[in-house]
């Protein structure tokens, strides 16, 4: 690798990081007439839906750009170091790296130069020199440009697994603040005409056995959080909406780190936790996997995620009245929702009670989180509830999880 390609590498690569949404989840593209890579092999760094992890080669193919969006690092006014790299240079990279057993599939974004179709075809190329000149077989994931035309969309889906838009601003108010440059038409259009074509394609496969895959893991969008003062309901709103009209396969949280003194922005040196961006990750699992809705996780009068608890132990303690329930009479549904007991150990429970009841040697077994699930749930159908108060319970539930040895279950504590 030449000098030149290092310096490239490196600095594309360090402004691709502010995208997160490079997971790997939902391809199963084989290997084919003996060619390159796999994308259903799982190697580390990104994360598929069933929790194996896969490297991606994660680089821009420029950080310049004709926009000046006041949170983005690569924006024109920014007085950054620019590179681009060549359509042929980034496959180079890729089939080398692969050959390498570095990476096992690429995610590639882009800053705007010229005008959108002129960068978007540049990707597409990219994907497609991949394929069919080098055969190759694994993870492809294009971040489009909105306001690419769709004739470029299609033929990007034609080459590329996932194909993510970035929607930038949790709302229209702040996208207009921020970056006034772009609309969230140019957004929202190209998401549509990418669900129309995945759900085309579906259905044409259902008759056509050989029709080729278009984008088969779908597509997903980000937004920025806390350069605007969006409240966490907002955000879940928003993100419940790509779900439910884009069939949206993820939506990923990208916490704001001050870059800029814009008086727009939050200032240097206050960057968003982190732990608000895991809340909100925790609440979008809830809704996608547990059945929760926006508003049984966050309302008007609590518009913003408990910092201290996770969600779905926070719905719970907001609703101690129909809790606890005897474990095994509680119906599936609300048994999911129970905290410490997750979608796998409901099943579990489920299944093994059609045999015999219950107990807490069970469950410890089945490896729910006992020093949770014990304030929420009995194993008699005759017991004593102990009288605490949620916030008792919540002052109890932190304690234990600071301390350094926690203390052993005990089956007497089967009253709670």
């Amino acid at each position: 690798m030449s000098d030149r390609i290092k310096e490239k590498l490196s600095i594309l690569a360090d402004a691709a990081k502010y995208d997160v949404s490079c997971s790997s989840s939902g391809s199963n593209r084989k290997n084919k007439d003996k060619g390159l890579g796999n994308a259903s092999n799982g190697i580390c760094h990104a994360y598929t839906e069933d929790g194996r992890c896969v490297s991606l080669l994660k680089i821009l193919l420029t950080n310049f750009c004709i926009y000046d969006c006041a949170y983005c690092v690569s924006r024109k006014s920014n007085d950054v170091k620019r590179a681009a790299f060549t359509v042929q240079e980034v496959v180079d990279l890729t089939i080398n790296f692969y050959r390498r057993n570095y990476i096992e599939g690429l995610f590639l974004s882009s800053g705007i130069f010229t005008n959108p179709d002129y960068t978007m075809e540049r990707l597409v190329q990219v994907a497609k020199k991949l394929r069919l000149e080098h055969n190759f077989n694994g993870y492809i994931h294009l971040k489009t440009i909105p306001g690419a035309s769709e004739e470029l969309m299609k033929e990007a889906g034609k080459w590329a697994d996932r194909l993510s838009i970035n929607v930038e601003m949790p709302t229209e108010k702040s996208l207009a603040l921020l970056a006034p440059d772009k609309k969230r038409e140019d957004m929202i259009k190209p998401m549509l005409y990418l669900k129309q074509e995945i759900l085309a394609n579906k259905e044409e496969k259902k008759i056509f056995k050989k029709t080729p895959s278009f984008a088969p893991a779908g597509q997903s969008t980000q937004m920025v959080i806390g350069a605007t003062p969006e409240t966490d309901l907002e955000i879940l709103y928003m993100a419940n909406g790509f779900y439910k009209t884009m069939n949206m396969r993820r939506v990923y949280y990208s916490g704001y780190v001050p870059i800029s003194n814009d008086n727009r922005l939050p200032a240097i040196g206050t960057p968003v936790p982190m732990i608000r961006e895991n809340r909100l990750y925790q609440a979008d699992w809830l809704m996608r996997f547990y059945g929760f809705k926006v508003n049984e996780i966050v309302d008007k009068e609590n518009p913003l995620l408990d910092i201290d608890i996770d969600p779905k132990l926070g719905w719970a303690l907001r609703n101690m009245n129909l809790f606890p329930m005897d474990i095994n009479t509680i119906d599936y549904q609300l048994l999911m929702r129970v905290p410490g007991i997750g979608i796998q150990s409901a099943n579990k429970i489920t299944a093994a009670r059609k045999f015999s009841r219950i107990t807490w040697e069970h469950l410890k077994k089945i490896g729910i989180s006992i020093n949770r699930a014990k304030y929420f749930i009995h194993t008699d159908s005759e017991f004593e509830k102990k009288d605490l108060q949620p916030l008792q319970i919540k002052q109890i539930i932190l304690q234990e999880g600071n301390s350094k040895y926690k203390p052993n279950f005990s089956p007497q504590l089967k009253m709670f």
